[in-house]
Parts: C-alpha cells; structure tokens; sequence
C-alpha cells in the first residue's frame, strides 16, 4: 500500500497552495506523489454540454473520459453518507506512486502534518494534536509539543522531511 500523508488546517491556512508547492520538490527529490483532496463543495470535472456529460447524466453509474494524455474516472455516488479515503486510495495505481498526499480528511487515522499560520481566527492553543500528527508547519513557535515544527513558508524543507519520512517507511 502507497504510504498516506495528509495536510489538515484551518480553511485559509494555504493547504492548496503549499502543496502546489511541495509536489514539483518531491518530484525533484524523486518522489511520486498522488494527490486525493476532500471537498465540501460538490464536484463536476465535466462540463455541461459535452458528450460525456450528458451520458453521465442520463444514467451511467461510472464514467471515464479519456484521451492520449490522461484519464478520468467519474462515479456517481448519491447513497454514499461518508467518504472512504482508504477505498479512494485504492482506486490510484500504486505502481506509479510513492505517496499520496492528502488535502483535508482531518478526522483520519493517518500520519497528517498539521499547518498553522498566525493571525488567522484560530490561536496556538487550538491546536489539536493526536498521534497521528507527525509534524506541524507553521509562521509561529508551537510551544511545548514533542513533535517536529517546520517553516511552512520554506516548501524545501518540508519536502526534505517529506522524503525522510517516505525513505523511513520503505
């Protein structure tokens, strides 16, 4: 199984945005990385008017799209209450993968690294830590925690405790 590692914060913490900056460094560092983010907004990758879509819509429970470049796949899932991170991880070709990283699924059971940033509606002391959490990115010391605290505005070495990490596990 492709080793998880999720990335849970606040909402504007900047979780998109540092993993827009983290996947080309693990790149570098020789990493592959698949991604999974959580929404809570409903999601259409489709477009209305297109083929696919509309076949979608009449009924099909699966859909892929495909082309020489890249594939989707699209499942309806309307009597599905809560999301299986670990079943939608599966769906990912572990072959071509050496991590998942994950946006949001903060409730999960799986090593997460938690973001903080300073003068956000959230104070230090909110801070939730189980055992799951391996590290915490942050602008601001983290005082009294047993844990790594990285810079979260120095994407490099996040990504170095990344690898260290990932070459841990292998």
């Amino acid at each position: 199984m492709v080793p998880l590692l999720a990335f849970a914060a606040w909402s504007g913490t900047g979780k998109t945005t540092l993993l827009k900056q983290l996947i080309p460094l693990l790149n570098e560092r020789g990493i592959r990385p698949g991604l999974i983010k959580h929404t809570h907004h409903d999601v259409d990758i489709d477009t209305p008017g297109k083929d696919s879509y509309e076949l979608r819509k009449a009924g099909a429970a699966q859909t892929i799209v495909a082309n020489t470049n890249r594939w989707a796949l699209m499942t309806e899932t309307p009597e599905q209450k809560e999301l299986d991170l670990h079943w939608l991880a599966s769906r990912m070709d572990s072959k071509s993968l050496d991590l998942i990283l994950v946006e949001g699924f903060k409730h999960e059971a799986i090593p997460k690294i938690l973001l903080y940033r300073d003068g956000l509606k959230h104070s230090v002391t909110e801070i939730e830590i189980d055992s799951h959490v391996i590290a915490i990115a942050s602008d601001v010391k983290i005082p009294d925690v047993q844990i790594p605290v990285l810079d979260i505005n120095s994407p490099a070495q996040i990504a170095d405790f990344i690898l260290d990490w990932v070459n841990k596990r292998i």
